[in-house]
């Protein structure tokens, strides 16, 4: 059997800065996705010529509104339980939640995306324009709620191989054949 106490001081050392750096990633990712958030959703603009662009006409800007309430609200619950001593397995409810967040992220970025690139581009395939000639102020304020939209999503892949480590650093690594060999097994 190996002895793993040579690997705790090295963890423990790391725990607290690992803390520290979940604590501001958290924390930026909700004002990251307000802002997000009210960029998107006080976004028209109107054309004398096709009408009024909201947010609310677009299914994926109202998806990406949708994922970054989920994202704010889960970092603030996050926030708070992580100082709770109450759950006992949470390394495992935070990896798990951060991974779900961060596809759903990733998904909305994905649509955001989509609809720019439409937006800039058309669909000549299927008689679409580049709405973005007639919107360019709406398209802007999309573009600037996505690039905010993509930080939080990085701060989230990152919160995501935080707590990895965490629960992963809790095993000890499998045994080779050589380690078998040299206990006499």
């Amino acid at each position: 059997m190996r002895n793993t106490s040579e690997n705790q001081p090295s963890f423990a050392n790391n725990s607290h800065g690992l803390k520290s750096i979940d604590l501001l990633l958290r924390l930026s990712v909700i004002p990251l996705t307000a802002v997000s958030i009210w960029l998107t959703v006080t976004n028209k603009q109107d054309s004398s010529v096709y009408g009024m662009l909201e947010f609310k006409n677009l299914i994926g800007l109202k998806y990406m509104v949708c994922i970054n309430t989920i994202s704010a609200g889960y970092s603030i619950v996050a926030i708070v339980t992580s100082w709770l001593r109450c759950l006992l397995t949470k390394a495992w409810v935070f990896f798990v939640s951060d991974q779900v967040v961060v596809y759903l992220t990733v998904t909305s970025v994905a649509a955001v995306v989509e609809i720019l690139y439409l937006g800039y581009n058309g669909d000549t395939q299927v008689s679409w324009s580049e709405a973005c000639r007639t919107y360019g102020s709406f398209c802007s304020r999309v573009k600037m709620a996505l690039v905010l939209h993509g930080i939080a999503l990085c701060c989230f892949i990152f919160l995501s191989l935080i707590s990895a480590y965490r629960v992963f650093s809790k095993f000890e690594p499998p045994l080779l054949s050589k380690d078998l060999n040299e206990d006499g097994n």
